[in-house]
């Protein structure tokens, strides 16, 4: 029995690495493009770093949309697949980057008519308002592409293809690498624009994403394909996963604003240290644990679609122990040495101190958050996206806001309350998804949706669509 669990765990893991070592690689690049653009943007002036920092507050809200619009993409690809829906699946994906496109048109608007008042509503100078408000423009000019891109990627991830938006996104992110390089400094006889050349290579980037995509799933090179909309049961669906992850984005963004507040309540250096702690941490350890996080949600929605129950739920704990082990492992070692990691973002003692003992946090933590986001990668495959939601607004209002002022200010702890408030979300966020993940309804209720758009009793045949009346 030992022996038949060790293989079945094995074949797991196998198949999560397979499906995860892209999406993997797919965050190194996305993260080395985000560095070259603030390296460029700090050789112009302190005043465009500060007005690209200010508008990607903004920025976030079309990434924040995105990334919940592509977890519903996801999870509906995901079972269809399993079971073998076609043509339900093919209008899922379609009816999500419909809706991805179409939900980032009103970006383009407040970025024209309110980006530079945008700005300056944050208390910006003028001349940062009105840089930042030009950055802001431009940028949220592709908003559209870029729904379209994330949802697009996460619907392909969903039918096992995680390799497609890996090569698109590596190129992209290699393309805007270059153009933010290229047009900001004005490299090689191209015109020196400023922040301007910034912002043109990052929604370029994003048009090129999108377009190479649809183009992708338009031809015979993914296993999805188009097809027309006339599901109102799907569109609803998709709105319904999605909300609490866009929900779960939106309250993320939202703590950052008093927990940030609070560290400021300690010195800039504290907040500073903060910034690099987190970034040390998150630089060898979040390729892997968003890899199995999109990993979890193939795997357990493929296998509900296919009616596996028992197989979904063994996935499940079989990824969460992998990512324990793996992440777990890096996040002890960035534990271990983690004055040795911040020295490698700066050389100011004050500042190294605290950035160590975030890191060391983050590290001792590492394991809570790798199981964390695999559960709620696994409940997403299954259609749960409200367990998930709770988790991380309890933790990150309860622990992370309201233990470590309590902690901090309150008791006397200083800066040591925070870093117990940044370990315990995780952990508290982890308690309520591996209760949700263990004890909810989640299969129950994947199962009757797929029942109500007809999923269930699909044929395979990806030309006769399934009947939801039959």
């Amino acid at each position: 029995m030992d022996t038949s669990v060790r293989e079945r765990g094995l074949a797991v893991w196998r198949r999560v690495l397979d499906l995860s070592w892209p999406v993997m690689v797919q965050h190194v690049f996305r993260t080395l493009m985000r560095t070259t653009d603030i390296v460029v943007t700090g050789l112009f002036s302190p005043a465009a770093v500060a007005a690209v920092g200010l508008a990607d507050l903004y920025a976030r809200l079309p990434l924040r949309i995105g990334l919940g619009l592509g977890g519903g993409a996801i999870a509906l690809s995901s079972q269809d697949t399993g079971g073998e829906a076609i043509a339900n699946r093919d209008e899922a994906v379609t009816q999500a980057l419909l809706i991805g496109a179409l939900s980032g048109v009103p970006f383009v608007a407040f970025g024209f008519l309110f980006g530079e008042a945008a700005i300056a509503l944050l208390g910006a100078p003028a001349n940062v308002a009105e840089m930042g408000g030009t950055y802001l423009a431009i940028v949220f000019a592709s908003a559209p592409a870029r729904h379209v891109a994330l949802v697009g990627a996460r619907a392909l991830q969903g039918t096992g293809d995680t390799r497609t938006p890996m090569y698109v996104d590596v190129t992209s992110s290699m393309l805007n690498i270059a153009g933010s390089a290229v047009l900001g400094l004005g490299l090689f006889g191209a015109p020196r624009l400023g922040i301007v050349g910034v912002g043109l290579a990052t929604a370029v980037g994003n048009t090129v994403t999108a377009s190479a995509l649809v183009v992708a799933i338009y031809g015979d090179w993914t296993a999805a394909s188009f097809r027309r909309p006339r599901d109102a049961v799907i569109a609803k669906q998709l709105l319904a996963v999605s909300a609490p992850r866009i929900g779960e984005g939106l309250v993320a963004t939202a703590a950052e604003f008093p927990f940030n507040a609070l560290l400021l309540g300690f010195g800039t250096e504290v907040n500073a240290a903060y910034q690099i702690g987190r970034r040390a941490y998150q630089q060898v350890t979040a390729p892997l644990a968003r890899g199995y996080n999109t990993a979890a949600s193939v795997v357990v929605g493929q296998s509900l679609g296919s009616s596996d129950v028992d197989g979904a739920r063994f996935q499940g704990w079989a990824t969460a122990a992998l990512a324990v082990l793996t992440v777990g492992a890096i996040g002890l070692v960035v534990a271990l040495f983690s004055h040795e990691f911040v020295a490698l973002f700066t050389d100011d003692a004050e500042t190294a101190r605290y950035a160590a003992g975030f890191a060391r946090a983050y590290g001792l933590a590492a394991p809570a958050l790798a199981a964390y986001l695999v559960f709620a990668g696994a409940l997403q495959g299954g259609s749960d996206t409200r367990t998930p939601f709770i988790a991380r607004a309890t933790g990150l209002f309860g622990f992370l806001l309201g233990f470590s002022y309590l902690t901090s200010v309150v008791l006397g702890w200083g800066v040591t309350g925070v870093y117990a408030g940044v370990a315990l979300q995780f952990v508290w966020s982890l308690a309520v998804v591996g209760w949700g993940f263990a004890r909810g309804d989640w299969a129950t209720t994947a199962a009757a949706m797929m029942d109500a758009r007809g999923s269930s009793d699909s044929t395979g045949d990806p030309d006769v669509p399934s009947d939801p009346t039959d």
